[in-house]
């Protein structure tokens, strides 16, 4: 089969798995206790909560956009 009929690459498909893996460990930081009518949770206006975690996922969003984006590179 001939390389020219894929849409993508080598590097492209490893930079999208790269991209998924950073915006499911974006959303891994979000996750953490919920509050409950008996108790409410402070944490959930943590900085790793409300900054990190959405700025870890956009990362991951744009690594994969990047990816598609780029051309993959010819074979001499």
């Amino acid at each position: 089969m001939d390389k020219k009929n894929f849409a993508f690459g080598k590097n492209n498909l490893i930079l999208i798995a790269i991209g998924i893996v950073v915006v499911i460990i974006g959303f891994l930081l979000m996750t953490g206790p919920s509050t409950t009518i008996d108790h409410f949770e402070s944490d959930i206006f943590s900085v790793r909560r409300v900054r990190v975690a959405p700025v870890v996922c956009l990362i991951g969003f744009v690594l994969m956009i990047y990816a598609v984006i780029t051309k993959p590179k010819e074979d001499k």
